[in-house]
């Protein structure tokens, strides 16, 4: 039963983001680029009139002895000149010089009829600052740039021209901007909403799709790996999690053998022991079938504390519980040493473990209890599977840095399938001789020390070499 969805899902919220910035993006466009761009397009068209004005200044400055007729002639000549209207104002000042006291008349316009309302105040305060003046005003709903230069004739300024150019292009060309940045954000909001909604979509089922295979593997249930399409990171999550369900899977299938062969294992001698000591019940029991169950019953109880210990020992090592102390350690003293623990096991086996290498000492960085406890596991392993008669052939030597320990039987060898899982957990070709623990406690021992185990197996011969990194 799949959970209601929720309305602020991770699509809906990708889709308002993506939405949001769009809009975000254009309102910035709107109301900060284009009023700017206005801005700028009037600040050139002053400073066109400001040029001009400049240059056509001077043609305005001999007028004073020219009749009407003249002046309106020349200051046309200076608005075809500049392209833009100009109209020549004259003072009229009532007191002192200053723009309240201070009213124009029109001298000439290069229009026939002037446009620009009396008093101008740009006019005024060109008269009164004899300097020029520059602005923008709107006069029946028109915009216009003007520019106010004084004429300065000595100290004077007889008359003051002002050179009009109308912006209302550049307003009808930021009005179609404006109009073109709607549209293009209307049809992009749509395609931000719409785009973003199919993008957090895909997304959002991705993440779904890893969501429900997190439930099912928290359930124990594990399915086959997510498909990977694509390279970015959910793509190196999806890749991450198959790993990870891959390695939980091979967990949860040791766990589960590891609980079987466990309980398979303690079962059997547990039976065996029950059964012994119900016939050892039976009064009518002669002291030789006495003595003979009690010995099936050693090797049972033997059986038992070997596995507890393997088991122990497999705990600690999962759990890092293994406390390691790496020191200088003579590996061929050690050898001689287990297998000198091993002749009350062998008495009726004279010769069954021949130590080879001389006496030459063979040093290895380890720790000393470890490496004698592989040894050991690699001695009763060779062992158990060596014919009656045939010894078992203990080898120390250095090479290139590495210092190894060989144990050799001569045994019926393992096949290619063996020899590829005789250091897995429980393995075992023939569980009547052991549970199939030691060799996977001696590889992990090995691998704890920086060390390996390898195995080398052909009919009739079968060898285990420990290699450990060599004392200088």
């Amino acid at each position: 039963m799949h959970a209601p969805r929720r309305p602020r899902s991770l699509r809906n919220k990708l889709a308002l983001l993506f939405f949001g910035i769009t809009a975000a993006a254009f309102a910035v466009l709107y109301f900060v680029v284009v009023p700017q761009l206005e801005s700028r397009l009037i600040d050139r068209r002053l400073d066109d009139l400001r040029r001009a004005s400049a240059a056509t200044l001077t043609r305005l400055e001999d007028i004073t002895e020219l009749p009407v007729p003249d002046v309106d002639e020349r200051v046309r000549a200076v608005a075809d000149d500049a392209d833009a209207t100009v109209t020549l104002f004259g003072p009229q000042i009532s007191g002192v010089n200053t723009v309240e006291n201070i009213r124009t008349y029109v001298i000439s316009d290069s229009r026939a009829e002037s446009r620009v309302p009396e008093p101008t105040g740009i006019a005024e305060r060109a008269f009164s600052s004899k300097t020029m003046e520059s602005g923008v005003i709107t006069v029946d709903g028109e915009r216009l740039a003007r520019v106010a230069q004084p004429v300065v004739i000595g100290e004077d300024v007889p008359r003051v021209a002002v050179y009009t150019s109308s912006v209302e292009d550049i307003a009808d060309s930021v009005r179609l901007i404006r109009t073109q940045v709607i549209l293009a954000t209307a049809l992009a909001l749509l395609v931000a909403l719409v785009g973003g909604y199919l993008v957090a979509q895909a997304l959002s089922r991705r993440v779904r799709r890893l969501e429900g295979a997190a439930e099912d593997v928290a359930a124990g249930r594990f399915t086959g790996p997510l498909p990977v399409d694509s390279d970015d990171e959910l793509g190196q999550l999806t890749r991450t999690f198959n790993a990870m369900q891959a390695q939980l899977a091979q967990v949860d299938r040791a766990r589960k053998d590891f609980i079987a062969t466990a309980s398979h294992e303690l079962r059997t001698p547990l039976m065996s022991l029950g059964g012994f000591v119900e016939l050892l019940q039976d009064e009518d029991l002669d002291a030789a079938t006495r003595e003979e169950f009690l010995a099936t019953m050693r090797e049972q109880v033997e059986r038992l504390q070997k596995l507890s210990v393997n088991l122990l020992d497999l705990s600690r090592l999962d759990s890092g519980a293994v406390r390691l102390t790496p020191e200088r350690v003579d590996l061929a003293k050690v050898a001689a040493a287990v297998a000198k623990e091993f002749e009350p096991a062998t008495r009726d086996r004279p010769g069954a473990v021949v130590l080879e290498g001389g006496d030459a000492p063979v040093s290895a960085v380890c720790d000393r209890e470890r490496a004698a406890q592989i040894m050991r596991i690699l001695l009763d392993n060779a062992l158990r599977h060596t014919p009656a008669g045939t010894p078992v052939t203990v080898t120390t030597s250095r090479r290139d840095g590495v210092a190894s320990v060989s144990v050799a039987d001569r045994g019926p060898g393992l096949d290619a399938e063996a020899a590829e899982k005789v250091f897995e957990r429980f393995y075992t070709a023939d569980a009547a001789r052991g549970s199939g623990l030691g060799l996977a406690i001696a590889r992990e021992l090995a691998e704890l020390m920086r060390g390996r185990i390898a195995v080398s197996s052909r009919p009739g011969q079968t060898v285990f070499t420990v290699h450990l990194p060599a004392a200088e």
